[in-house]
This record gives structure tokens, sequence and C-alpha cells, in this order.
């Protein structure tokens, strides 16, 4: 029995020893976590290490915005900061729900239903914050002038391009055509991005297309080269009647000479939105939020839509909560 005791003794002293190392490699592990985040406070770094921003289609103004604010992020802060090209608004928002992404631009109109949970959401995505309010982007539809479509009443009949299935200028054209009493019942749907869809238009495959982004919109750019291109009007009396119920709605015209129109055209805008994961820090987001606005210079160049960002007013009209990290900017610049 004794020997059976002198046996043991070393297997307890082990295991002891075990127990005792393992809680002070916790404890080690949990001090260099925190001191990992003081050190990151200190030298206004970033937390995360990763830091992807979901966009839309490769020439819209999603992408090239937020490839050079990656650009940004990568310089100053040294961490894995990348866009996603994606199917826009509604692959976005899922995309930060499964956090697979950090960051991702919006439409208003698709973060709304994703916030209370209807249209392309089944139920309310709860992990999603907003930094900022953005520019307006334009319904932008496009036609040939040989079609003789001059406003979208007269898209009854007609085959469309309504936006990636899904996507923020899916929702919108959606809303919109309901509005004055069009249902993809009384059109021929195709589902077609930028790109696709202005290729469409120029092969004759198509009457007309929405794409709505900032402007100009590079693909429509493209196609005005060697292609008798007109925009299609949305009448501003019926709009305001819209707007009453659908507020996110915004009656704007499309200046003179964007796409060699001689006159103005009005159209329809919807504020884009600036939004990250709920879960991310703070001090993360008000480096994210800080770095954004300082650089506008910057973003400016890479697109003519950036210049319709105004810190003065990116904290008015949220769709979803402002996330604290952004709401502490905003009062160091003055802004409640």
């Amino acid at each position: 029995m004794k020997s059976f005791k002198l046996l043991l003794l070393p297997i307890v002293m082990g295991s002891l020893l075990l127990t005792a190392c393992g809680e002070k490699s916790e404890t080690t592990s949990a001090k260099t976590a925190n001191s990992d985040v003081a050190t990151a406070k200190t030298n206004n770094q970033l937390e995360t290490k990763f830091l992807t921003v979901a966009t839309g289609g490769a020439s819209g103004p999603y992408n090239i915005i937020a490839t050079s604010l990656t650009e940004l992020y990568n310089q100053l802060y040294g961490v894995n900061a990348k866009t996603q090209t994606t199917g826009a608004s509604v692959e976005n928002l899922n995309l930060l729900a499964q956090k697979k992404v950090e960051m991702a631009f919006v439409m208003s109109d698709a973060l709304k239903d994703a916030v209370n949970g209807t249209g392309n959401f089944k139920q309310p995505i709860d992990n999603v914050t907003q930094i900022a309010s953005l520019y307006p982007n334009y319904v932008q539809i496009a036609s040939s002038a040989k079609s003789n479509i001059k406003d979208i009443n007269d898209l009854r009949g007609k085959r469309v391009a309504v936006g990636a299935q899904g996507s923020g200028v899916e929702v919108a054209a959606r809303s919109l055509l309901n509005g004055f009493g069009i249902t993809y019942n009384d059109i021929n749907v195709d589902y077609l991005g930028y790109a696709e869809a202005a290729d469409a238009l120029k092969a004759g495959k198509l009457d007309a297309a929405f794409l709505t982004s900032g402007i100009p919109n590079a693909s429509l750019m493209e196609l005005g080269q060697g292609f008798d291109l007109s925009m299609v009007s949305i009448p501003t009396d019926k709009l305001n009647e819209i707007a009453k119920t659908n507020n996110l709605f915004i009656p704007m015209d499309i200046p003179a000479n964007t796409y060699g129109n001689a006159s103005a055209v009005p159209t329809a805008a919807i504020l884009n939105a600036l939004v990250v994961r709920k879960d991310l820090s703070e001090n993360d987001v008000y480096q994210i939020t800080k770095t954004f606005f300082e650089n506008l210079d910057k973003l400016k160049i890479a697109h003519r839509a950036a210049t319709d960002i105004d810190p003065q007013r990116a904290s008015q009209n949220l769709v979803a909560p402002l996330h604290p990290g952004a709401k502490r900017y905003y009062d160091e610049i003055g802004k409640k």
C-alpha cells in the first residue's frame, strides 16, 4: 500500500503542476490580449487585424471609393484591409450579419429592410450599426433614344434590367415601379448588374435598365461612347406622393451634360449608408470614422460621388443605430 502511494505521488504532483501552468497560461493570455488592446488605443492603432469592406460591382462608386479607403487603412494601421466585390446592398448586409465582413457600403432602403426584418430579410439583422449617411444614389434609368421611352410610365411592356437580383438597385427599382403602379408582371425583367446591363443595351437586348449609383456611373459613361443614350425621367409630382409613404426617396435631378443630356433629368435619389458590425470596438470605429472623413479629399479624387459626402450632415437621416465609436467622432467635431 505504501508502495502504491509512492507511485501515485508523482502523478498527483504532475497534475497539480499542469493545472497551475494552465491557469498561469490562461492568465498570461488574458493579460497579453488586454495589453494589445491598451497598446492599440495608446498608439491609435486598430484592435481588429482584419477590415474587409463589402462593396458592389467592380465599376461602381462603392468599389472605387472603398478601394482608396482600404489603401488608407492599410497604410495608417497596418491591418489586412481589403474590398470584397459583391452584388451590393442586400448581400453586403447578409455578409455583415454572418461576420464575414467588418464594414459595408449599402443603400438606405435595403438597410431599413435589414433593421426591420422586411423585404429581402426574413428577420432583423441586429449586428449592424451605422457610421454615416453618405452621398445620394441617383436612380438612373437608361435607354436608347430610338426606344422613345421618355419617363418611367413608358416601361410597361418593355424588357427592363432592374439590377442584380436582391441588390439595392433591384430593391429601389421594384419599390419605385410599384409606386407608379407597375409590377414585374407588367414588364419583362432581366436581373443584370451595371456592366452587364450596359452591354445588353448596346447589343439591343434591352429596352431600358436601372443603374442606381452616384453620378457619373462608369458603365453609363462608357456606354455613351458610340451609343445614342437617353436618360428616362421620373416625374417629380408623383415622386412627391410616393415620398409621403416611402421617405427614403428624394426628388433630385441628373444634371445637364452628365451623359450628354442637354437638360437636367428629374429622378429619384436614395442616400447611401456606411455601416459596420456592432461588435467592433468603440476605439476601432472611432479611428475608422475619423480616417474616413479626414481623407475625403483623396476619396473625391477616386470618384466624384464622394464630393457629396459632408461630415456635418453625415450623422443625420440615419436608418440603423449609430455606433458609439462614430458618435464619439461626431461629438468631437461638434455634431450630436
